[in-house]
């Protein structure tokens, strides 16, 4: 029977370390492999929910493309030397991949670097070459960027016109088109909406954005979203969900072969090819237009018709003016020209 006098056992989740003649150290014992594990992947799963889906898909394809060429020539692909990663980006440039997506590949080596608790090769003292390196691929392979085109007010109506009818599919497509347009979506955004999102007011409507490429602390954007004679998004949204009798879930979903409503969503690759498609149905060139040519619309209809910067941020959320003030200069660039009085 135990004194009651001596000290209380220890609790079994603890061990009793002896490091010296009177040093006596309380340590956790390890936990279980289970729990640690477990917890690994959560902590994982929130490190990967840092970055936008695409941003990560992309990587993984831009780090599977490094792994593969660093094996053929049996290269260590992590950690791996500057020196190797210098040449990869030259092989790349030399290969005809536009300076851009070099440097995402770039990017994404560093990534995977970082995830493992390895200093990113750009970062390290001897990047230096690899900079320089970098720098001639922009010099020597820089271009002016393609864009998409633009699918202002009179291309989106001519767009929408283009799926006429009451099936379940030409209006989704409208809505999809017109609520891209009018909240100048990203279609990541597009596609990533629930009808919780929604807010139907007297002026338009409110949606609200939870994930965005430039919204990286996850906090959620509100948009306005107005209503007036024109392209009308708030009409052929509340079209859509009349037709569809769904009050909960995905806000488009994807239809089959059949034009039979499912419980996914509609994907980001699916509105792209609406966009191309509506564009070739109302007599243009499809190859011009893409995802972006909605949210370009927008930026590029406000900018033309006198919208400020600031206003034009509210709806695209971007984070500086800087890339705004592109499609202000594009939209004024033939206003009070300077050779208006002579030319």
């Amino acid at each position: 029977m135990q004194d009651p006098t001596d000290p209380k056992p220890l609790a079994p989740s603890h061990s009793l370390v002896v490091t010296g003649p009177t040093d006596l150290v309380v340590r956790p014992a390890p936990m279980l492999p289970g729990i640690v594990d477990h917890e690994t992947e959560r902590a994982d799963a929130y490190a990967r929910a840092a970055r936008a889906g695409n941003t990560q898909r992309a990587y993984m394809a831009d780090w599977a493309i490094f792994t593969a060429w660093c094996e053929a020539r049996g290269e260590c692909a992590l950690p791996a030397n500057t020196e190797c990663v210098r040449r990869f980006v030259a092989y790349e440039a030399d290969r005809g991949i536009k300076p851009s997506t070099v440097e995402r590949r770039l990017a994404a080596i560093g990534h995977f670097h970082r995830a493992e608790s390895f200093v990113a090769p750009p970062a390290r003292p001897d990047a230096g070459r690899l900079r320089e390196t970098m720098a001639g691929i922009r010099a020597e392979k820089g271009k002016k960027v393609s864009r998409k085109r633009a699918a202002g007010a009179q291309i989106l109506s001519a767009m929408l016109d283009a799926y006429p009818g009451d099936g379940l599919r030409p209006v989704r497509d409208r809505a999809v088109l017109a609520l891209g347009m009018a909240a100048a979506m990203r279609r990541s955004e597009l596609v990533a909406l629930s009808t919780d999102d929604i807010t139907i007011v007297p002026e338009g409507m409110k949606v609200f954005i939870a994930r965005s490429k430039t919204d990286q602390k996850r906090e959620g954007v509100e948009v306005p979203v107005l209503e007036r004679n024109g392209l009308r998004p708030k009409s052929h949204l509340l079209t859509w969900m009349a037709a569809a009798g769904h009050d909960k879930g995905w806000l488009f979903r994807r239809l089959t072969r059949q034009d039979t409503l499912t419980d996914e969503p509609t994907s980001d690759r699916a509105v792209a090819r609406l966009v191309q498609t509506a564009a070739r149905k109302a007599g243009l060139d499809e190859r011009q237009f893409g995802g972006h040519s909605l949210r370009a619309g927008f930026l590029t209809e406000s900018a033309s018709r006198g919208a400020t910067v600031f206003k034009m941020q509210e709806v695209s959320r971007h984070k500086t003016v800087q890339i705004l003030s592109e499609y202000v200069r594009d939209a004024e660039l033939f206003k009070g020209h300077a050779g208006s009085g002579f030319l």
